[in-house]
């Protein structure tokens, strides 16, 4: 099969690699998927660079997501699943061998079907963004009536968050950083939406919340905004956060925390409990099938061009880049 592959850490150029390697078979529990188009995520290029831990295998196939067809069923899997459109996540949790690939061997309740409403690429677009979103937007429980702050709304896991928590009944305000990113906020279902470069976030969520401040916030930036998250999330309170990027090593401040009773949820999607996987799973299949979800695709790249696709991740994209690894995605 024809894969794209890194044997060391690096920059794009310097390490991915495209050839063929030996076209891998489903094993017991599996089914493999003849890939279509595979998600390029951040992670993938922290990873494919080093910074997530030592090297997993002498050839690493990288990408955790993507979407294609089953054309085998390894031992103990309803034979009923060969030929079935999927979508696949967490391919390369604990694992070497991604979807940057013509085929993929994975668990089968990692290849969730996808409805025929929904194309290969919108598939790819799904796994890490998505089940992240769903698991800030719901773990704790129905967001009906809340009011939800996301931060950063035009960015990957943002938008679904958006989207998924006005498809679960509750208002969002989202911010931006300028007008287009506001364009696809509110295309999202944002009934708000602040520019944080030229008003005070803060400011401007107590005066749409009647200064009771949200429910909730989905938040993009843990350090670099938790003073603002802090200030615009009322008492009892949620912080579900997925990333801190500009401010890895946070200060916490305990008794503001403690006094306004916040809880501040840690969501990595690789450690989500698998009922909630399950749920974000179903959810995500009911609004596919509905055509009720949006997918941002930014760019779309052949797979000999995975370095393209890389370096593209890295300039920061707005929407999923994506690997064509099919005949047609």
């Amino acid at each position: 099969m024809k894969a794209v592959w890194y044997s060391d850490f690096g920059s794009a150029e310097e390490v991915l690699e495209v050839g063929e390697m030996a076209t891998l078979h489903a094993g017991s529990g599996e089914v493999r998927v003849r890939l279509y188009a595979s998600g390029v995520n951040p992670v993938d290029v922290k990873r494919r660079a080093g910074g997530r831990g030592a090297i997993a295998a002498a050839q690493v196939v990288p990408h955790s997501d993507g979407s294609g067809v089953i054309d085998e069923v390894g031992e103990g899997v309803d034979p009923g699943r060969m030929g079935q459109r999927v979508w696949v996540y967490e391919a390369q949790v604990q694992r070497h061998l991604g979807t940057a690939a013509e085929y993929v061997a994975i668990d089968h309740r990692r290849a969730v079907p996808l409805p025929d409403a929904a194309s290969f690429n919108d598939g790819a677009c799904l796994g890490i963004p998505a089940l992240t979103a769903h698991r800030c937007v719901f773990a704790d429980g129905s967001v009906a009536g809340q009011t939800i702050l996301v931060t950063g709304g035009a960015g990957a896991v943002a938008n679904y968050a958006i989207q998924l928590a006005t498809l679960g009944g509750a208002r969002v305000i989202s911010t931006v950083s300028g007008p287009e990113k506001a364009r696809i906020a509110t295309a999202a279902g944002a009934g708000d939406v602040i520019n944080y470069r030229e008003e005070p976030v803060v400011e401007r969520v107590l005066e749409l919340t009647d200064g009771r401040g949200v429910d909730r916030v989905v938040e993009v930036e843990f350090g670099g905004n938790l003073t603002d998250a802090l200030g615009a999330t009322k008492i009892d309170g949620v912080i579900a956060t997925y990333a801190s990027q500009a401010e890895p090593e946070p200060q916490i401040p305990f008794y503001q925390l403690l006094y306004r009773n916040l809880t501040v949820r840690f969501e990595l999607v690789f450690m989500m409990p698998e009922k909630s996987k399950a749920a974000a799973v179903s959810d995500i299949t009911k609004w596919l099938a509905g055509g009720r979800l949006q997918h941002n695709v930014a760019e779309v790249f052949p797979l000999e061009q995975a370095v393209g696709a890389h370096q593209a991740v890295e300039a920061g994209p707005v929407g999923k880049v994506i690997l064509n690894v099919g005949p047609r995605a």
